[in-house]
């Protein structure tokens, strides 16, 4: 059986959705502490992540970072409190896969987590399936094995950097809006949440490109969003 993990420091709330994740046939391994938390997701394998904001001896932000960097790509899921949009902004940018505010409903809950998870199956299905490797100039991309190179030298790219590069590199002289990134890339149609992409494309820009001023591989298009370069 498939488990997941609910870091949630308030029981009730954690009982209550432990109860509906064993009806997807998924047994639940619970944290009440940010500490314990991080802890069970670095050393188990879960189908996905439900992880609360606000927690004790370490937040939800800083665990969701955490295990980006060490390459645990787990979907999460999180939950917030507020419905301020900083939260939300900020948990996309740590790398989670979609949030929830409190209150919500239960049914809303699931109907969120399925999405996730179809997001992630598919996106694992055509990692597995693509093989592909891209190359411009000193720029080399490997889409298997989620590798980039410039110069013969490994780029360190987060999951949504490499996911935000593969769809631009893959598609060269296509101009993208913010939007439609956001929703390719992230799943989302939520309004208000493009410089999710700006910031996501400065840091690709910082990681690849020998100038940011006069970039050559990711260009803006002025007006109405980026492409990346046509060979």
């Amino acid at each position: 059986m498939e488990k997941a993990l609910i870091i949630e420091d308030d029981k009730d709330i954690s009982d209550l959705i432990s109860i509906h994740l064993a009806d997807m046939d998924l047994k639940v391994d619970k944290a009440f502490d940010g500490k314990d938390g991080l802890m069970k997701a670095m050393n188990n394998h879960y189908r996905f992540i439900l992880l609360d904001i606000r927690l004790p001896l370490l937040d939800g932000f800083e665990i969701c970072k955490r295990l980006r960097m060490e390459k645990v790509n787990t979907p999460i899921l999180m939950l917030t409190s507020k419905s301020e949009e900083i939260d939300k902004v900020l948990g996309l940018e740590m790398g989670a896969d979609d949030y929830i505010s409190k209150p919500f409903g239960i049914r809303e809950l699931l109907a969120r987590i399925k999405a996730v998870l179809r997001r992630y199956d598919s996106a694992q299905t055509t990692k597995n399936e693509d093989e592909r490797e891209l190359r411009y100039d000193k720029l080399y991309i490997n889409i298997g094995m989620r590798i980039v190179e410039l110069n013969g030298n490994r780029v360190e790219l987060s999951p949504k950097e490499f996911d935000l590069l593969i769809h631009l590199a893959s598609n060269p002289g296509k101009t993208f809006s913010r939007m439609q990134l956001l929703n390719q890339v992230w799943g989302y149609e939520f309004e208000g949440f493009e410089h999710t992409v700006n910031s996501h494309i400065n840091r690709l820009r910082s990681k690849i490109e020998t100038d940011m001023n006069k970039p050559i591989y990711i260009l803006t298009t002025w007006g109405v969003g980026y492409k990346f370069r046509e060979n």
